[in-house]
């Protein structure tokens, strides 16, 4: 069996107005999630945490839905994503420099409603923004 590469991230939250808003992230033409692969001695969590962070400079997040995640179905050259779920109380994202690739690792990031968000990803990832939906649907843990 071929080895797989794991990445870790979360779909970050946000309430505006009660509703909720999913944090995207556009590379090129491609929106995701914020993720990273996990390094060697990282848990995944830890590894979502760090990524986050060098992504988006976010560092304040909150896991109230716990440590609950979905993965992806395996994907490129034997990826799988891991994703958990997120709050962040603050909106001001940055996209930091990255210097091993020269310029900021993501040209755009949006925070969007479901809907809105949902159309912009590919189908693996629209199943990751269904879950993370219907859990803070159900659950919303919102601080407006």
């Amino acid at each position: 069996m071929k080895a797989r590469t794991l990445s870790a991230g979360a779909v970050v939250v946000r309430w505006r107005d009660n509703v909720p808003h999913f944090l995207l992230l556009r590379a090129y033409n491609y929106w995701d999630f914020p993720k990273g692969e996990v390094e060697a001695g990282e848990s995944p969590l830890d590894a979502a945490r760090r990524e986050i962070e060098e992504e988006t400079s976010l560092c304040d997040l909150e896991f109230p839905w716990g440590t609950a995640y979905r993965e992806t179905p395996v994907y490129g050259r034997g990826k799988i994503a891991r994703f958990y779920l997120a709050r962040s109380d603050r909106g001001a994202v940055a996209l930091p420099f990255n210097p091993s690739l020269g310029r900021p690792e993501h040209h755009e990031f949006r925070w969007l409603p479901f809907s809105e968000a949902r159309e912009l990803l590919v189908e693996r990832l629209q199943a990751i923004l269904d879950w993370a939906s219907q859990v803070v649907t159900a659950m919303p843990a919102a601080s407006d």
